[in-house]
């Protein structure tokens, strides 16, 4: 589906493990392998600890995996320190959740927004002025607002700021941390259209990451479904509600509200609670919870297996071609 010459990043065999008490290990993300490519926008998506956010902090270097490696621009940037990992930084930028939260309250808008450009001595100085209302009205603000502060700003204008930043150093590929997801759905919608006329322009590729199926399949064209530290499904953005076919992934689309939906059908919430990443059960990591679960799933964790070119399913439902 996607040309291999624009593979931007690749993560092999990415695994992370946190200590935990009585000797035991927290399994944060097992075994993922995932490619991002120029000017797309891969979707991590699942719920909440599942290991998205872990995985993408590697890319940003807030965080290294245990075991694995993750290749961009011909290097493995888990193994980079010092001055390689900072000048790195430049590559790749993140957006987070709250901007409040990743924004000094006692900075100006304009300082806000060339503080990443005055650090790689990108600018002078004296242009801070120029170049933060340019960044301003990249993401459509008007440039006054370089004078204001975060706190004299609404949610939607702040994550707006928050996107300026992370685009000041033109990076190849930003990170995006649940980026909609404290806002107004009013306002979700301009901003993912804001971040998709921003890509066809600079030909960004984007790692968005959120719990949302209904909202990532909008717009993303590619998209990593995770359970409990695993990748479990990979398809195609585009027409993804008919070809997602893992459980889990099933479910997630099934709890979406939509005004377009068919009313008539009872949605069923995915039964149980996801076990605790301290104790992930032998075999599949969804058996729990999982409807079709067979005795071959308690015994066997799945590994991903291509159906069609782009699109690779975790799931011993899909064990022989063809099968179901």
């Amino acid at each position: 589906m996607f040309d291999e010459k624009d593979l931007v990043l690749e993560a092999k065999h990415v695994t992370r493990r946190f200590p935990a008490a009585g000797g035991r290990q927290l399994l944060a993300c097992n075994d993922v392998n995932l490619k991002m490519y120029r000017g797309k926008t891969l979707g991590l998506v699942g719920e909440s600890g599942c290991g998205k956010s872990t995985f993408m902090r590697f890319l940003v270097g807030l965080d290294t995996p245990s075991e694995g490696e993750i290749w961009f621009r011909g290097m493995d940037i888990t193994k980079l320190k010092g001055r390689a990992a900072w000048e790195n930084h430049q590559h790749v930028q993140m957006v987070f959740q709250d901007p409040s939260t990743s924004f000094n309250p006692k900075m100006k808008i304009r300082d806000i927004v060339c503080e990443p450009l005055l650090n790689f001595k990108r600018i002078r100085p004296s242009e801070k002025d120029k170049k933060a209302r340019e960044l301003l009205e990249m993401v459509e603000l008007p440039g006054d607002f370089a004078d204001r502060y975060p706190h004299n700003m609404s949610g939607g204008q702040r994550q707006r700021v928050a996107i300026a930043r992370a685009l000041a150093l033109e990076p190849e590929i930003i990170v995006m941390d649940e980026a909609t997801s404290a806002l107004d759905v009013s306002v979700q919608e301009t901003i993912i259209q804001l971040i998709t006329k921003l890509q066809r322009e600079k030909d960004i590729t984007i790692g968005f990451i959120c719990h949302n199926l209904g909202l990532i399949q909008s717009f993303g064209h590619q998209i990593a479904v995770m359970y409990l530290g695993n990748i479990v499904e990979v398809m195609p953005g585009e027409g993804m509600a008919e070809t997602c076919c893992h459980p889990y992934s099933k479910a997630l689309l099934d709890a979406v509200f939509d005004v377009k939906m068919d009313f008539s059908k009872k949605i069923e919430p995915i039964k149980g609670e996801a076990p605790s990443p301290l104790d992930v059960p032998v075999g599949c990591p969804f058996q729990d919870r999982c409807p079709r679960c067979m005795a071959v799933c308690r015994e066997t964790r799945p590994t991903l297996r291509e159906l069609e070119p782009g699109h690779e399913v975790a799931c011993h439902l899909f064990a022989k071609e063809g099968s179901a």
